[in-house]
């Protein structure tokens, strides 16, 4: 009874229960609105698809037309500039090599600020300079759209299982929005603060990174040239406290791992160019915060050797092949 009289009666039960049955419908539609998607190299290739497999519809664009091919033939639309994205899309996500070509990418002469429509949410995954990030911010700002960085770990593996992890910043109450989008391409979404500092927690993550993958591409190399077997050491560093992910998921050493870039010549993956520059990015961090970082800047002239000695291209673990192949660094 006390319901009916706070609902007015059958009546306006079925009032109510249209309106919010409307209210979830509206949502949901809303929710599956299309979503731009620019840059779709190694990494964005996969995460596009995600999107496609959550239902979303996908706007795509790539300065590369073969790379959006596949795309189309999914049934994405696919345009010829990413200013062409911004006026189909509210919602745009970038995954790009560099900061100049994040900078193209929205302030260029055909970017996304061209056309981009008021309360949009551009979310960047690229790993770039935080400095970058919000310069990029305070632009967006003045076109009364929302910018957010959200780098991403992982690599491409993860990128095609979704179970990525973004370092979000940008302003909290935007959070959620992104949210939603994120968790299709990825298992953990962690808001890190105001815009720039997902950019933070990302190259501090990669050097990291960097500087485990040549200490196990170092140990396993003295290991191997010690007489023991590769997978019987890969087995008891994976059980002893130098296990890291360099060592029990991504281990460098050709034979020791399937499916891994050290399997397949180290092809694919996380480019030793892309190290080489997110390590570039740690040390003008460093540089501008009075950071000493010496293990960081080891790591950097390493990863810059490779990539002056042909390695460029391959994957970022093929520093064990570098290191076997270098008689003095």
């Amino acid at each position: 009874m006390a319901a009916a009289v706070v609902l007015g009666g059958p009546a306006g039960w079925w009032r109510w229960h249209r309106r919010v049955a409307a209210m979830v419908c509206s949502r949901a539609m809303a929710s599956k609105t299309p979503v731009g998607f620019i840059g779709l190299g190694n990494m964005g290739n996969p995460m596009a698809k995600n999107l496609l497999k959550h239902g979303y519809p996908v706007i795509a664009y790539d300065v590369f037309p073969e790379a959006c091919k596949e795309f189309q033939d999914l049934g994405a639309q696919v345009t010829d500039s990413p200013a062409d994205v911004a006026e189909r899309a509210d919602r745009i996500i970038t995954m790009l090599p560099s900061s100049p070509n994040a900078k193209e990418v929205y302030t260029g002469a055909n970017g996304i600020l061209k056309k981009v429509k008021k309360g949009s949410l551009l979310i960047d995954s690229s790993t770039i300079d935080p400095a970058v990030s919000k310069e990029l911010a305070k632009a967006v700002e003045k076109m009364g759209a929302v910018f957010m960085d959200a780098p991403v770990s992982g690599g491409v593996g993860a990128a095609r299982a979704g179970n990525l992890t973004f370092m979000v910043g940008g302003v909290e109450q935007e959070f959620d929005a992104a949210k939603e989008l994120l968790t299709c391409m990825g298992s953990n979404v962690v808001y890190c603060g105001a815009v720039g500092t997902g950019q933070a927690a990302k190259i501090c993550n990669n050097m990291l990174l960097a500087i485990s993958m040549i200490g196990t591409a170092e140990a396993m190399n003295l290991g191997i040239r010690l007489g023991l077997d590769p997978k019987l050491l890969a087995k008891i560093l994976n059980m002893s406290s130098g296990r890291c992910w360099s060592s029990d998921t991504y281990n460098p050493v050709p034979g020791v791992m399937e499916g891994v870039p050290s399997a397949n010549n180290y092809q694919g993956g996380f480019g030793t160019t892309l190290m080489a520059k997110d390590l570039g990015l740690a040390q003008i961090s460093a540089t501008n915060t009075m950071t000493p970082v010496p293990l960081g800047s080891q790591a950097h002239q390493i990863y810059r050797m490779m990539c002056a000695k042909g390695y460029a291209l391959k994957d970022f673990s093929a520093v064990f092949q570098f290191l076997r192949e270098e008689e003095t660094l």
